[in-house]
C-alpha cells in the first residue's frame, strides 16, 4: 500500500509517497480502506521529530480517517461487516491507503454527512467531548469561552456547546475569521491581534466571569483565565502553543474555588477511548444527523499534496480541517 512517509524530521518538504505492506488487524481490530485523513497540528509536530506516536502505534502519521471495513480482525463486535462505512479515532496510521483501528474507536459515517467530511470527526468531537462534557466540565446555561475559534477543535467546541445549551464567545487571528466563529453560533469573537479579548470577555460576561475556557495556548494567557473565571469556574488546557511552562497564584485557585485541568487523547487507553466513543454515538451522532452540527471543512488536498495541505495548515489560514484525500469516493 502507498503512504505518506517521513524522509527525516524537518520541514512540509520531507513528506514524501512510499510503498509498505499492508498491516493485517489483529484481535479486536478492523481494516480501512481509507476515504481521507484529518491534519492535525500533532501531524506537524511528529513530522518535525518533537512528537513521538506511542509504543506500538503506527509511525505513518494520521490520528483520524473516514473510509470502508476491508478486513475484520478476531473478536470484533458483530456491528462490524466488511463494507461498513465508518470514521475512526486511530493513534497513527491514517496517512495511508489502509489503517488499521480498532473497533472500539470507530462510528459508523453520519447519514447527513459525506464519507470524507466524516475523516474531519473523530479528533475534534472526542477531544471536545472529553473535555467538556464526559465530566460535565460545561453545563447548560453557562459562559463558555474557546480559543482558536476556527480551528478543527473550535468549530466543533462552538457548534457543541451551543447545541447543549451553553452561551459561547471565542477569539480568532482576522475579521473573517471571527465573522465564521459567528455564523457558528458564538455570541462574541475577538480578533487577538487587535482586541483586547480579556477585556471584552469580562465585559460580555456582565463582569462576573466566565464559567468554562477551553484553551490551546498556554503561556501569558494562563494568568489572565484565572482572572477571567468565575466562582467555581473551570480552565481545560488541551495544547501549549504559548508556551507550557506557567507560574499561578495559588490563593487565586483556592479563593474562587477553581479547576485547573487538562488532557490529551492519543496516549488514552482503547477502553478508555471506546467508553467515549459510546457516549459520543448517543449523544453526539443524532446531532450531526439533525443537522444541529456539522463538520467544517476547509479544503480537501489530493494525496500527493500532503506537503502542501502542512503548509496550509501552518499558515494558520484555514478555517475548520485540513483533509487529505487518499481514496476518492
Amino acid at each position: 500500500m502507498r503512504v505518506i512517509d517521513i524522509t527525516q524530521p524537518g520541514g512540509p518538504e520531507v513528506l514524501a509517497i512510499a510503498d509498505i505492506a499492508t498491516p493485517k488487524p489483529a484481535e479486536g481490530e478492523v481494516l480501512i480502506r481509507v476515504a481521507a485523513s484529518g491534519i492535525n497540528r500533532a501531524d506537524l509536530l511528529q513530522r518535525q521529530g518533537h512528537y513521538p506516536p506511542p509504543p506500538g502505534a503506527s509511525p505513518i502519521l494520521g490520528m483520524e480517517l473516514s473510509g470502508h471495513i476491508a478486513e475484520v480482525g478476531a473478536e470484533v463486535d458483530s456491528r462490524w461487516k466488511v463494507g461498513d462505512a465508518v470514521c475512526a479515532l486511530v493513534p497513527g496510521g491514517g496517512y495511508a491507503e489502509y489503517c488499521i483501528a480498532n473497533a472500539g474507536c470507530c462510528l459508523p459515517v453520519p447519514k447527513a454527512i459525506s464519507l470524507t467530511d466524516a475523516a474531519a470527526l473523530p479528533e475534534a468531537v472526542f477531544t471536545v467531548w472529553a473535555n467538556l462534557f464526559a465530566l460535565s466540565y460545561l453545563r447548560g446555561g453557562e459562559l463558555f469561552l474557546v480559543h482558536g475559534g476556527t480551528s478543527g477543535i473550535g468549530t466543533t467546541a462552538i457548534q457543541m456547546a451551543k447545541c447543549f445549551g451553553a452561551r459561547v464567545i471565542t477569539t480568532a487571528g482576522s475579521a473573517e475569521k471571527c465573522t465564521f466563529c459567528l455564523s457558528l453560533g458564538a455570541e462574541r469573537a475577538f480578533n487577538y491581534r487587535d482586541e483586547d479579548w480579556f477585556a471584552e470577555a469580562l465585559k460580555w460576561s456582565g463582569q462576573r466571569g466566565i464559567d468554562a475556557i477551553l484553551d490551546m495556548v498556554g503561556g501569558d494567557y494562563f494568568p489572565k483565565h484565572l482572572k477571567l473565571l468565575a466562582q467555581k469556574g473551570r480552565l481545560i488546557h488541551i495544547a501549549t502553543t504559548g508556551g507550557a511552562v506557567v507560574t499561578a497564584d495559588l490563593r487565586a485557585i483556592m479563593l474562587k474555588r477553581l479547576v485547573v485541568t487538562g488532557s490529551t487523547l492519543r496516549s488514552r487507553s482503547v477502553l478508555e477511548k471506546t467508553a467515549l466513543r459510546d457516549q459520543i454515538e448517543e449523544q453526539v451522532w443524532p446531532l450531526i444527523e439533525e443537522g444541529k452540527l456539522r463538520p467544517v471543512v476547509d479544503r480537501v488536498f489530493a494525496f500527493y499534496q500532503a506537503a502542501e495541505a502542512h503548509r496550509r495548515m501552518q499558515a494558520s489560514t484555514h478555517i475548520g480541517k485540513i483533509l487529505l484525500q487518499i481514496d476518492p469516493e
